[in-house]
């Protein structure tokens, strides 16, 4: 049995009934294929009943009393008939977008995203909120105002909501001195049990997960990760984080702190030798905030487009070049341990600058010796980008409520 990252967060009594956790109780084999069936509709858009039997092993019978219950539930829609040479036309179901909803708060060191997510996994709302570095006091009332501002927005969809999933690291103060900041400021968050506050700003459930966990949930299930069995997940940000996908399932770890990359060290420690660097300060963004920095240009291009324009192109292709060598070494050492078939990267960067990265990256694996390895796994450039973190969150609800099987994580 794989780890699932968090405990299934429970719908409170009361909630609307069209909503119940479908099959989560396991009370009935209904309610899971229920769940199968949604699932199915999930990962190939739309399908007639016909197909939904070939694709989920139901009869025809068991199909058409679920989908009537589902679509009574407002979880389907009929999409225009399809007819065919022979017979009557068939009519393809799908998810229905209004069916149900969940809002992803990312925490993070500097900026705060809401998304308000559908029940397909589209984003309907977001707000963002930057800042140089959170500060709880000011932070915490702003994401209960936030919240309530997308509930709010959904008028008579409200009672669709199944939840909220925050992503935030599992140490906010985590390399504090690298971005100026006191020991009383980093510890400021030590205290914090994020969860359990914004579990006090609303009477949905909320689940946590570590934000680049909630990162590679996005990814695995709605981008590269759906094509790609086991994978190692790099996330660039202000510091670079990670996640591990085996077999399809988020895999979480003792602590649930799998791929934390950011503490991988760039060296041997010895005698003589000191403390290695680790990853976090040569392949992070903050490195490159640095550089323009001390150049007397804005560092937030490090985030955007012109980090690859004319003023600050020069420095972000040398900061390229210093990260790419620390991200071929974390690839080479995950390869050793992990026999994986890809590697992903993505971040809040540019694509032209991840695309550049990856290159580069490619470039320098060439360089060590791989002896006794199989093969090294391809890299892949990531599909959600800088809303991959806050989307995971979303998704943790969204996957809870009406996944087939109680790890959330299961690809079907």
């Amino acid at each position: 049995m794989s780890d699932t990252l968090l405990p299934t967060p429970h719908l409170p009594d009361d909630a609307v009934l069209r909503l119940r956790q479908r099959g989560s109780n396991q009370g009935g084999m209904r309610q899971f294929n229920e769940r199968v069936v949604l699932q199915a509709l999930r990962a190939h858009g739309s399908a007639p009943k016909a197909e939904l039997a070939r694709l989920t092993g139901l009869t025809a019978q068991t199909i058409g009393l679920i989908t009537a219950r589902l679509d009574e539930d407002g979880l389907l829609i009929r999409q225009a008939p399809v007819r065919g040479r022979v017979g009557q036309p068939s009519v393809p179901l799908s998810l229905n977008p209004d069916g149900a909803f969940a809002i992803g708060i990312k925490i993070g060191r500097r900026s705060t995203d809401w998304l308000l997510v559908d029940f397909t996994g589209r984003v309907r709302q977001r707000i963002v909120l930057d800042y140089p570095f959170p500060d709880a006091d000011l932070l915490l009332p702003a994401i209960e105002a936030n919240l309530h501002k997308l509930l709010d927005g959904l008028d008579g969809l409200r009672d669709r909501v199944v939840g909220v999933g925050v992503a935030a690291p599992f140490q906010m103060g985590g390399w504090h001195r690298m971005l100026g900041l006191t020991d009383a400021q980093a510890n400021a968050w030590n205290g914090i049990d994020l969860g359990a506050r914004v579990q006090e700003m609303t009477e949905l459930p909320v689940s946590f997960a570590k934000d680049t966990s909630a990162a590679c949930v996005a990814e695995l299930l709605q981008g590269k990760g759906r094509d790609i069995p086991s994978f190692l997940y790099l996330f660039l940000d202000t510091f670079i984080g990670g996640g591990l996908v085996l077999h399809s399932h988020l895999h979480r770890g003792q602590s649930g702190n799998a791929g934390a990359v950011a503490s991988l060290p760039l060296g041997v420690a010895g005698v003589g030798n000191g403390v290695p660097p680790q990853l976090v300060g040569q392949a992070s963004l903050w490195d490159l905030e640095q550089r323009f920095r001390e150049r007397a240009l804005d560092p937030m291009a490090a985030y955007d487009e012109r980090a690859m324009q004319a003023a600050w192109l020069p420095h972000t292709q040398e900061w390229m070049a210093h990260a790419a060598l620390a991200l071929a070494h974390c690839i080479v050492s995950g390869t050793a341990f992990l026999d994986l078939d890809a590697v992903v990267i993505d971040g809040v960067v540019a694509p032209a600058l991840l695309q550049s990265l990856l290159a580069q990256t490619r470039n320098a694996l060439t360089a060590y010796n791989t002896e006794g390895l199989q093969a090294l796994p391809r890299l892949e450039t990531g599909s959600i980008g800088s809303d991959a973190r806050a989307l995971g969150g979303a998704l943790l609800p969204l996957h809870a409520c009406f996944a087939p099987d109680r790890d959330i994580f299961l690809k079907v």
